[in-house]
């Protein structure tokens, strides 16, 4: 008989605007699995505006040590996005009771729904309404699982404008979620690229668990990995960092057909006037941005 590992339980409370690029770097360290939500290490109410990130650890370490591996996770989050409150987060852990931790995860992650689309398990069906659009995520994946303020905020903007039969590209695409959805509301096809060499797996998951696969050209690298006549896509994403946005701004515009449509984010409120000098500058224009917390999604044109 075959010895199940020791499984342990990572919790740490996390401010809502944070919880995604928290899990995403808490589930590159921890690679067995992300959850949000439906505490287990507490049974008391999380306060408004806070949610627990839990990951998933089973590597030989003990508590202490799985602790202060995440702290330095934190630590170095805190710095890289300068939110020092980051690095202050307390990390919970737990040694869970025996069991098929594998097969556990449709009873452990919760659905939830952005706009008619709806966030659910591959395979999972559950508690869909005939009205949804089931978008098939991997709960344990590293690379987001849609819950981040901005990546909500990209699926909320791109549904409502796409018409059917698009070419949209996927800048920064990380799992590719932007392009899997646009796909599943109507566009024709897709290209996305990152430059993290460890997204493509997990977007091409994506894709071929959503029946995409086939209008989905993924690509590792940056820019440079598209051709130069690779240009009149009807709609660009980038949902990356605001300086980003600020030194691609042109070259994304250039990629838009005339009276294409862009949504960007992961543009920090901060940096808010320079961001939108940018886009201006490349001669896109804004024509709505969503705020929450921190965080700022820009909708807009291409001038004709």
């Amino acid at each position: 008989m075959s010895t199940l590992p020791v499984w342990f339980e990572l919790g740490v409370r996390v401010p809502v605007a944070w919880s995604e690029l928290v899990a995403e770097a808490l589930g590159a360290r921890f690679t067995h699995g992300v959850a949000f939500g439906a505490p287990s290490l507490a049974s008391d109410a999380l306060p408004d505006g806070v949610e627990l990130v839990r990951v998933y650890a089973a590597d030989g370490r003990g508590a202490p040590e799985l602790a202060t591996s995440a702290k330095e996770v934190l630590d170095r989050l805190a710095a890289t996005t300068e939110a020092p409150e980051l690095s202050g987060l307390a990390v919970d852990v737990r040694e869970l009771p025996p069991e098929d931790f594998a097969r556990s995860w449709e009873k452990r992650w919760k659905p939830f729904r952005i706009g008619r689309l709806a966030i659910v398990p591959p395979g999972s069906t559950r508690a869909l309404r005939a009205t949804d659009r089931p978008l098939f995520l991997e709960p344990g994946g590293a690379f987001g699982t849609g819950r981040h303020t901005t990546t909500r905020s990209c699926l909320r903007a791109l549904q409502p404008r796409i018409r059917g039969g698009e070419r949209v590209l996927d800048a920064g695409a990380g799992n590719g979620v932007l392009a899997v959805a646009a796909l599943l509301c109507g566009a024709r096809s897709a290209v996305a690229f990152d430059n993290d060499p460890h997204a493509l797996p997990y977007a091409a998951k994506l894709a071929a668990d959503n029946g995409v696969a086939e209008a989905c050209d993924l690509r590792t690298g940056g820019f440079e990995v598209l051709a130069e006549h690779e240009r009149g896509f009807d709609a660009v994403f980038a949902n990356i960092y605001a300086d980003l946005i600020q030194r691609y701004a042109p070259e994304l515009a250039s990629r838009l057909a005339p009276g294409g449509w862009f949504v960007f984010s992961g543009c920090h409120r901060d940096h808010r006037v320079a961001t939108e000098a940018a886009i201006a500058a490349a001669g896109l224009a804004i024509l709505k941005r969503a705020s929450t917390g921190r965080w700022d999604t820009y909708a807009g044109r291409r001038a004709r």
